[in-house]
C-alpha cells in the first residue's frame, strides 16, 4: 500500500508558476512509475506528465510540454511538477498518482489531490 500526499496547489495569474509536491510513504516510492492527473469542472481526468521509476523517462500531454516538468527524488519519497507560465486553462484539481500506466491515468495509488487555480 501507497499513500500519497499532495501540496503546493493555489491561485496564481496567468504566465505564473507553481511547484506541486507529492510525498509518498508505505511500501518503497522508487519501484513505482509515477504520475500526475488533473480533473477540471464538469470533465474527466486527464495526463497531465508522468515519469518511468528511474526517472530516465518522462511523459507529457501535448498542452504542457515545454511548460511542466515531472522529477522525483527517490530518497525523498517525493515527486514534484514544476509548472511554468500557467494558463487559465491549467485550473484543475491536480492528483497524484502511482504504481501504473506513466503515460496515463491508469494508477493503482492516488492522493486526495490539491486545488490550482489560474486567474486571467
Amino acid at each position: 500500500q501507497v499513500q500519497l500526499v499532495e501540496s503546493g496547489g493555489g491561485l496564481v495569474q496567468a504566465g505564473g508558476s507553481l511547484r506541486l509536491s507529492c510525498l509518498a510513504s508505505g511500501r518503497t516510492f522508487s519501484d513505482y512509475p509515477m504520475g500526475w492527473c488533473r480533473q477540471a469542472p464538469g470533465k474527466e481526468r486527464e495526463f497531465v506528465a508522468g515519469i518511468s521509476w528511474r526517472s530516465s523517462i518522462t511523459y507529457y500531454r501535448d498542452s504542457v510540454e515545454g511548460r511542466f516538468t515531472i522529477s522525483r527524488d527517490n530518497a525523498k519519497n517525493t515527486a514534484y511538477l514544476q509548472m511554468n507560465n500557467l494558463k487559465p486553462e491549467d485550473t484543475a484539481v491536480y492528483y497524484c498518482a502511482a504504481a501504473g500506466q506513466p503515460n496515463k491515468c491508469d494508477y493503482r495509488y492516488w492522493g486526495q489531490g490539491t486545488q490550482v487555480t489560474v486567474s486571467s
